[in-house]
């Protein structure tokens, strides 16, 4: 079993990103079940904006979609900037609503028997918003979205510290990571044993 982190963070590698350190907690957890974990930053990457998988030469997005459908798992990491996912996180998202149209050779869309949840940071709160807006966006996509698939850091109303930069709230934010990694191997195991047949309208 394989799990995909795609990072939505702003910064470029090697910057650091808060957002990545918490989610390493989940990757740790997944990694003690046996799951191979692949991380990919987004913004290292030339992704232009679209609908479509292949926008042609030089479009970054096709190897990243092939390591989507090669990841029973899916985890997307972002920091919250205004209450709302980052903008690297919507154009993610939107390009990957081209696999609405991308069906398996049984005909059921290519993110159908597959998991996901999201890891969020930000000084301020906004976390439950974003984990829905990500959440209800890839299972429109078709990705199954185990109960309580999530975790996420924020320090509290108003300015403050960082995530890297205090302990608080990190014991609880770590305790609910390990559990997400729990929910998302548990719902891809047993998908993987009984995977949604095909429809038929019939």
């Amino acid at each position: 079993m394989k799990a995909l982190f795609i990072s939505c963070t702003l910064k470029k590698t090697p910057e650091r990103s808060h957002t990545e350190m918490l989610a390493q907690v989940v990757a740790t957890a997944l990694q003690e079940r046996g799951v191979g974990v692949e991380h990919v930053r987004l913004v290292d990457h030339d992704v232009p904006p679209g609908v479509v998988t292949d926008l042609g030469e030089g479009d970054g997005w096709p190897p990243i979609h092939g390591s989507l459908l090669d990841a029973e798992i899916l985890v997307v990491v972002t920091p919250t900037w205004l209450g709302r996912p980052s903008s690297v996180a919507q154009r993610m998202l939107e390009r990957m609503d081209a696999m609405l149209s991308e069906t398996t050779d049984t005909g059921t869309p290519v993110a159908y028997n597959r998991v996901a949840g999201v890891v969020v940071t930000g000084n301020e709160d906004g976390a439950h918003h974003v984990i829905s807006e990500i959440s209800g966006a890839l299972a429109d996509i078709g990705y199954t979205i185990p109960g309580q698939a999530w975790t996420y850091w924020n320090q509290g109303p108003g300015p403050g510290p960082e995530y890297p930069d205090t302990d608080h709230g990190h014991e609880w934010s770590h305790r609910t990571g390990r559990l997400m990694a729990h929910n998302l191997h548990a719902v891809a195991t047993a998908l993987a044993e009984r995977p949604v047949p095909p429809f038929s309208a019939g």
